[in-house]
């Protein structure tokens, strides 16, 4: 039988929302010990993913785009608007300030296979699961897949 995300999923997962202060998200990450919360609003649907590469913007700072000063004006080598968005996290005091807000999502029939190639293909580290209508009803994340790859090794 092939399992899908729904056989080894977290149901019910620890979520947050866009107001939740970033002082309580950060005590829930180091308390329970995870890397990522969702992030829902009133009804539940996933509007973003806070991880701990989100936070810590917080203690690393922004260093400003490279610049070059050529008559008097300023030509950044970089995109100034992505130093905007640092700036913008770094000084963020909401979860909403900070999050990811274009997370990658699952299917909960999707096989597990599925799942975790999209993981690796994406570079994430977990994935919240959602029903149709966009609501969170589990998260799969990376230790998920290695605790049933180990398991399944071992009834072989």
């Amino acid at each position: 039988m092939t399992k899908t995300v729904a056989h080894v999923m977290t149901p019910d997962p620890i979520t947050v929302q866009p107001q939740t202060p970033l002082t309580v998200a950060i005590k829930i990450l180091a308390e329970k010990q995870i890397t990522g919360l969702p992030v829902v609003d009133q009804g539940g649907k996933l509007v973003g993913v806070i991880s701990e590469s989100d936070l810590m913007w917080k203690e690393t700072g922004v260093d400003p785009p490279p610049y070059i000063m050529f008559l008097d004006s300023v030509i950044y080598l970089q995109n100034p608007a992505r130093y905007d968005k640092e700036i913008h996290k770094a000084l963020g005091e909401t979860v909403g300030d900070v999050m990811s807000d274009s997370p990658i999502t699952i299917n909960p029939h999707k096989s597990l296979r599925e799942a975790a190639h999209l993981m690796h293909e994406k570079h994430v580290r977990r994935l919240p699961v959602v029903d149709p209508e966009g609501k969170v009803i589990g998260i799969l994340t990376r230790s998920d897949i290695i605790r049933t790859m180990a398991y399944n090794s071992e009834q072989l």
